[in-house]
């Protein structure tokens, strides 16, 4: 009886405040959409740093005057180096054939250079990526080397980039957070000031302070589940049409969004929005009952 009654006064209270509702949950979808966003990119920058620094590689190249000996030097040193998973030496021809596949689009750059321009390098895959100081310290002063380029370091200012959009997504999705839960506070004084009359009432006749506020908490709880799931629609709807349609190109390189991750922020989202929704109408309501 007591669940039925909660129930009838959760919808009746929803219907009675349904522009405010619909405020709420509209505030709540924007808000808990770009969270989902921020949380989506900060499990996609991991994972693109998982992927391409099991990819990258330190470039030693050499001089135009290296000798023979040099070279097979360097190729011993780096055969016998613990640091080192394996290594690929790049000839003058190997460098310039990448260097038009590179730069096909552009054949007055090709046309300008040859062969010989081209640096031969030991392209060098490290067992720990992270090792690069080691590597340079330990060969950038051997005979025959030009430049130790390490492409970690070329990496990380692109992760960089990343990490600054991350920041600037949850910030905002902070600000929009503390947007709805000022409009949840004020729905749930709106209608505890509708219901005051009833409220009273039930007080006077001994109801209990957790009787009284469960309609009002579940009236938030309920507008910030629909509005968690608009959001998790709103970020299949982003995948679906931006990430594989427009910028499928861009996606690919920085590797796609997978579908389970972007499930995953159906439940996350619903908890986090329902949790703090409930939280805020209850600490809401102990000030208005208390009055």
């Amino acid at each position: 009886m007591r669940a039925k009654y909660v129930l009838a006064e959760v919808l009746v209270g929803l219907w009675r405040n349904v522009t405010m509702t619909i405020a709420m949950m509209i505030t709540m979808t924007v808000s808990l959409s770009m969270l989902g966003a921020s949380l989506l990119m900060y499990l996609q920058v991991d994972k693109m740093k998982e992927f391409y620094y099991e990819q990258v590689e330190v470039s030693i190249y050499l001089k135009n005057d290296v000798t023979p000996e040099q070279r097979s030097d360097l190729e011993n040193k780096l055969k016998a180096d613990t640091l080192v998973e394996r290594y690929i030496y790049e000839t003058k021809e190997q460098a310039y054939e990448n260097f038009k596949k590179m730069f096909g689009d552009a054949p007055d750059m090709v046309q300008s250079v040859g062969p010989n321009e081209m640096p031969e390098s030991f392209r060098v895959k490290l067992k720990d990526p992270t090792q690069f100081e080691a590597i340079d310290t330990e060969y950038k002063e051997l005979p025959g080397i030009s430049t130790i380029v390490d492409q970690q370091q070329l990496l990380s200012k692109v992760f960089d980039v990343l990490g600054a959009i991350q920041s600037l997504s949850l910030i905002v999705a902070g600000v929009m957070g503390i947007a709805a839960l000022l409009l949840v506070a004020n729905t749930i004084q709106v209608a505890a000031y509708s219901k005051r009359r009833e409220v009273a009432v039930m007080k006077l006749v001994g109801a209990s302070n957790w009787f009284i506020q469960m309609p009002f908490v579940l009236e938030a709880v309920f507008a910030a589940v629909i509005g968690s799931l608009l959001a998790g629609i709103m970020l299949i709807v982003v995948k679906v049409f931006v990430l594989e349609g427009s910028l499928v190109a861009l996606t690919n390189l920085l590797t796609p969004v997978s579908w389970p991750d972007v499930l995953l922020m159906f439940p996350i989202l619903a908890g986090v929005g329902g949790l703090i929704s409930a939280v805020t109408a209850w600490i809401t309501l102990r000030f208005y009952i208390r009055v």
